[in-house]
Formats: C-alpha cells, structure tokens, sequence
C-alpha cells in the first residue's frame, strides 16, 4: 500500500513540472508575440541573371527600358521570380527585341541571346543587329464624306485642300518609318481638316503595308471629313457698354463663310486689337445638323472705359523720357476712343490727342488727330503743330491710314553752331493729302526671326513760309526691312530706307517732312538727326532726299542664355538736299541683343567713320 502511493506521488510530481514547463513556455511565446516583429533582411540585387545589350546606341534606351527582361533583372526581396521564370523570360527575349524593333521601322532584325558567367553574377547578352531600315515609299490619302463630293464637284476650296494633304503625302516618301511618327502623321491630317471647316473629322481607316524584302512601307489613310461648319449666327456674351454692331463689323464676314481655324483666330486677333476688351474667345458646337449655320459663341471681357498709364524710360536719341497716357474708350456714351498722350524726354517733348470711332465695315475708323511736338538735335530745334482729319484700316498683315494734315513747322538753329550764325527761325506751313501703308509677314510680329515688313507714305500739298514763295510739292518714303535665319543658329537683318520730296528749289516745306539720318535705327555711329544737309546760318536742316541701308548679323553668344544674342553691323547712309551731294556715312560695329517677352533690347557700340569716334546706341522694339 505504501509501495504504491509512493508511486502515484512521483508520478504527480512529473505531471506537474511537466505542466509548469509547458506553461512557461506559452507565456514565454506570448511575450514574443508582442515584441516588434523585424523585417527580413532585403536581397541583393541581381538575385537574376543581368543584362547586357550589344546594339546601335540609339536603340539602346528602347531595349533596357522595354524588355521584360530588363525591368525584371535588378526585382529585390520576396518580389524575386524564380529560375524557371528567368529562363522564360531569357527564351522570349528575342522575339520580344524584334517586335520593339519594329515599331522604329526595322523589320529585318537579328537579336540573339547568349548565358554565361561573370565570376558569380549569370548574364545574359542580347546581341541586336537591326539591319536596314524600312523607308516610306508612299503615303495614299483618301476621303470621304462632304469633302469627298465637294472635290469631285470641282469646289475650289476643296481642290486647294487635296493639294495641301498630296503635298503632305509626298512630304513623307524617303522618312524613315517609324510607328510613332506614323501616328503623328495621321494626326497631322486630321488637324488639317479639322482646320479647314471639317471640324469632326475622324480616320476611319489606315494601313502600313511593309514589304520586308525591299525594307518599303506603303501607307495608305482613309478620312471621313464630316460635314463643312459655315458661319451661322453670332451669340455674342460678355457686354456692358459697347455696342454688339462694332463686335460684328470685326469679324469681317457673314453667314456662310466656311469656319476655319484662320477665320476663327484672325476675328479673334481683331477683337483683342480693338482696344476695347481684355480678352475674347470664339468657338462653336460641332453639331453635324446644323452644320450649314453653325452658330458662333463670342465670349468677351471689356478693358475698363477709363485707364491711365505712366511709364519710364530711356533712349540714346532722345535721353530719359517719362510717358502719361489716358485712354476714354466710349467718350460722351458714343461709340468714340478718346487717346491722350504726353511724352517728356530730354531732347524731344511731344502731346497728341486722337479720336477714333470704333471699328466698322471693313475694319474703317474715322479719325481726328492733334499733336504738337518738338524735337532737339546737336545743332536746331524743330517745334510742329499738326492737325488731321482720315480713316484708319486695320488688318492682321496690312495697316492703311488715309489723311488730309494741317502741319506748321518752325525750325531754329542753336546758336553755338557758328558765331557767324544768324539763328532766326524759319517757319513753313503745308496742307497735303496723304496716305500711309503698312504690310507685315512676319513669323512674329515681337521677335521677327524670318519675314518682310514694308512701309510706305506719300503725299502731296500746298506749302507756303515766312519771305518764302507758296508752291506745290510732293513727298514719298518708304522702308524695307528683311529677316533671314542662315542656319547654324546665324540670323541676318537688312534694311532699305528712301525718301523724296519733289518740289521747287524756291518753295519751302515744313521742316518737319524733310528726311534725316544718324541714330538708333538709322545710321549707328552718329547723333540723332545729325546726318542733314547744313543751312545758310550754319545749321543742319532737313533734307529732301534720304538713303540709308544697314545690314547685320547675329546668332545667340551660348546654348545655355538663347535669348541673349551677338551681334555685327554696318549702316551707311545721310539725308541730302540734292542727290549729287550724296555721299554715304559709314559706320559698324558690335551689339547685344536680349530677345525679351516684351520685345528686343539692342544695345551697340558703334564707330563713326566720318568722325572717327565710338559712339553707344541702346534701343527697345521694333521700328516699322
């Protein structure tokens, strides 16, 4: 009996530290549970094979960045694949290379792949040898729809719109065919139509047959054109003081009129030259039923009626200068622009009022002007009162303007030109009728890089002075300036200047419509107005006769600052009273040019031939 309790006594005892062991070590395991877990420790990369590809540098980015191969080679942690997928991916590389090789146009390539070792690192090298590329043989354009049946009628327009896409087609034979550019193509087509009324447009087939043998793509388009939007109604939002008449005598055509993309935008530069709105925007719906009177939607904010500017400024002509303008743009509640403006420089003080109605029928403007000025040079001072009466004509290329002018001069010599001088003022008068042009073609009107602009005046009158005979005369002037890109990032300038007043030897005009030279946009190199014929008294007078011409070269100093240009240049020219005593002023030099948001800064250091002195010039805008 004792036997047996001791036992079950021992035999209780295990089961107990039994138990007391099982039981730390479940406490033990909860307490490790609630301890931060730590990540396992990242693989390297390169855990598969790498990748090296043996091909022409250009096609190197499209092969590394495309393969699967290559953006799966350098995967890390548990994101790695395993060797049966690596040998996949190894064994469709090739196919892989071909088929990225063939959208940049080579059908015909060699792509292999080879496994070796490199000390530990497996590789794999790709070895690309794209053979020739595939050029384009021809492009076929197609239409149909409206399009279609307007160039099978013999519609003028249309036939001008097939030549234009034939000349894009042919544009394309000999490129390189690409899959990108084909695309590019293609959108180039629809945009085309799109801006030429077709404003739905879509493809509604395309092909690129490729003849792998000869390395040729054959392409062909299919364009459905949809129906040509014409001009319906104008729906005209945005005014509060001025009328929707001046808004629809600016778009400069009626209902009907095809709605391309330079019809939209060239009434939409009108309305923002206008000088009465702050912003417009044209647009329409295209609703292929009301294709044939598509309504227009003129969105417009107006400018303030009322609005004052003063601005500084400094020129090498004229010295330091201050500005006041005031602008009325519905003076007394009429349809009238009321334009004030008073400038004060060092050497030249000027105020002239305009009144202008707002644009009518054919862009016309009435006008009365009125400005007194009077301008300062080296030797004389000229002071002129005008006073005009015309109409202005505005258009995105050509500016007209037709006056009859009312214009008192007086002209007086300084009295430090000679001690001889006798500086009594000479005084002069003249009513002329005149007419001034001028034309534009430009790539852009604030930074001209290619393109002609031409300005023209002439006029003819009655003019009379003080002790002098009353005759008529006539005066013609005109400016030719020219733009060239010459390549290599080299941009030429030229220009042409030339004037002429055809009167008696006795008869005196005003001196405020002879012609004379020297200055910023004359002949660098001398003062301004200084290349004038000498008066009686000693002083320089206006000429009857002007020939200038200058030529300059330039091209930006470094690829990092392409707004900031170089440039050389020679002018030569003067204004005489007679040609035989013509006889050029020279003179060259260096210059900066700053092709800035608001137009050219120029400034140049040139050197007077005649007067054997350096002389800087600094200008900024554009002189037409």
């Amino acid at each position: 009996m004792a036997a047996c309790s001791r036992r079950t006594l021992a035999q209780v005892v295990v089961r107990v530290a039994l138990l007391w062991v099982w039981l730390g070590a479940a406490m033990l395991s909860g307490a490790c549970a609630l301890l931060p877990s730590a990540e396992p420790p990242a693989r390297e990369p390169g855990t598969g094979p790498k990748l090296v590809v043996v091909a022409p540098k250009e096609l190197l980015q499209l092969l590394e960045k495309y393969l699967d191969l290559g953006r799966l080679q350098d995967l890390r942690g548990d994101k790695t694949i395993d060797d049966l997928e690596w040998a996949r991916l190894i064994g469709v590389a090739p196919a892989q290379a071909r088929e990225l090789l063939q959208t940049e146009g080579y059908f015909d390539a060699q792509v292999s792949a080879a496994r070796t070792t490199v000390g530990a690192q497996r590789q794999v090298t790709l070895t690309v040898d794209p053979g020739p590329r595939t050029q384009v043989a021809g492009l076929q354009i197609d239409t149909q729809g409206d399009l279609r049946q307007r160039i099978d009628s013999g519609d003028a327009k249309a036939l001008a719109l097939k030549d234009a896409l034939a000349s894009d087609a042919a544009q394309q034979v000999g490129q390189a065919f690409r899959n990108p550019d084909w695309v590019d193509v293609k959108q180039r087509l629809l945009a085309r139509l799109r801006a030429a009324g077709y404003a739905s447009a879509t493809m509604a087939d395309s092909q690129a047959l490729v003849d792998v043998p000869s390395q040729r793509a054959q392409l062909s388009v299919m364009i459905a054109s949809g129906p040509l939007y014409l001009a319906g109604p104008l729906q005209i939002e945005g005014l509060r003081h001025h009328d929707e008449a001046t808004v629809r005598h600016l778009a400069g055509f009626g209902t009907g009129a095809p709605l391309t993309e330079a019809l939209l935008l060239d009434y939409q530069e009108r309305l923002q030259k206008a000088g009465l709105f702050e912003s417009a925007n044209i647009s329409f719906d295209p609703v292929a039923e009301r294709a044939a009177s598509t309504p227009l939607r003129v969105r417009l904010t107006e400018l303030p009626l009322q609005q004052a500017t003063v601005g500084l400024g400094i020129s090498a002509n004229t010295g330091q200068r201050a500005t006041l303008e005031h602008r009325q743009r519905r003076l007394l509640g009429q349809a009238v622009t009321a334009h004030n403006k008073l400038e004060w420089a060092r050497e030249s003080q000027t105020w002239s009022g305009d009144f202008q109605t707002h644009p009518g029928e054919n862009f016309y403007r009435n006008l009365l002007g009125v400005q007194v000025d009077r301008v300062k040079s080296g030797t004389d001072v000229v002071s002129s009162q005008r006073l005009r009466l015309g109409r202005t004509q505005d258009t995105p290329r050509i500016e007209r303007l037709y006056f009859g002018e009312l214009l008192r001069s007086r002209q007086s010599d300084i009295v430090a030109v000679s001690p001889l001088a006798n500086a009594s003022p000479h005084t002069a008068t003249a009513v002329s009728a005149n007419y001034h042009l001028v034309w534009r073609d430009l790539d852009s009107v604030l930074l001209p890089t290619r393109g002609l602009t031409l300005a023209l005046q002439g006029g003819s009158g009655q003019a009379s002075s003080e002790g002098g005979n009353s005759g008529p005369f006539a005066r013609v002037y005109g400016r030719l300036t020219g733009y060239l890109p010459l390549g290599q990032a080299w941009y030429g300038q030229a220009r042409l200047e030339a004037g002429q007043i055809f009167k008696s030897d006795k008869v005196t005009v005003p001196d405020a419509l002879g012609f004379r030279a020297g200055g910023d946009d004359s002949v660098r190199g001398y003062a301004f107005r200084s290349l004038a014929p000498v008066g009686r008294d000693g002083g320089t007078v206006s000429g009857a006769s002007l020939l200038t011409v200058s030529a300059e070269l330039a091209r930006p100093i470094m690829a990092s600052l392409p707004a900031l240009w170089g440039a050389v240049f020679i002018d030569a020219g003067r204004a005489v009273e007679h040609w035989h005593d013509y006889k050029p002023a020279l003179g060259y030099g260096l210059g900066l040019r700053w092709r800035s948001p608001i137009g050219p800064l120029k400034v140049d250091l040139a050197w007077g031939d005649e007067l054997h002195k350096l002389r800087l010039h600094f200008t900024v805008g554009i002189a037409f």
